[in-house]
């Protein structure tokens, strides 16, 4: 009998709090719609991505973790931005064996012309 009796006591104060809560919400009433949270520092579209973009991006989360479209998003940039950059440092290293070359073929032709 006890232990019932204490059921229902807990069961009104739960109960009261709960309609408290709600009656007397506060000034504004029911809470306002929230929009969902979006990639708010997306990476530059206008320059290369700099370690420091890549140090302060931040995901937000979602119900299972990260919003994989955001994510897959960032890694396809970074990833393109990597392999434009790998071109690049590929044609100015064969530019640079290229220059090489060729000095040291001038450097060569005089001393060929010495000896003769």
């Amino acid at each position: 009998m006890f232990m019932f009796l204490f059921l229902v006591v807990a069961l009104v104060v739960v109960v009261g709090a709960v309609v408290l809560a709600v009656v007397g919400g506060g000034e504004s009433g029911a809470l306002p719609e929230v929009p969902p949270e979006h990639l708010h520092d997306p990476l530059p579209l206008d320059r290369p991505v700099h370690r420091a973009d890549v140090e302060t991006l931040r995901f937000p989360l979602a119900v299972r973790g990260y919003r994989m479209a955001d994510v897959d998003d960032a890694l396809g940039r970074l990833g393109a931005e990597l392999a434009e950059r790998d071109a690049r440092i590929a044609d100015l290293e064969s530019a640079l064996a290229g220059a090489r070359a060729a000095r040291l073929a001038s450097l060569e032709k005089p001393g060929e012309e010495d000896h003769r």
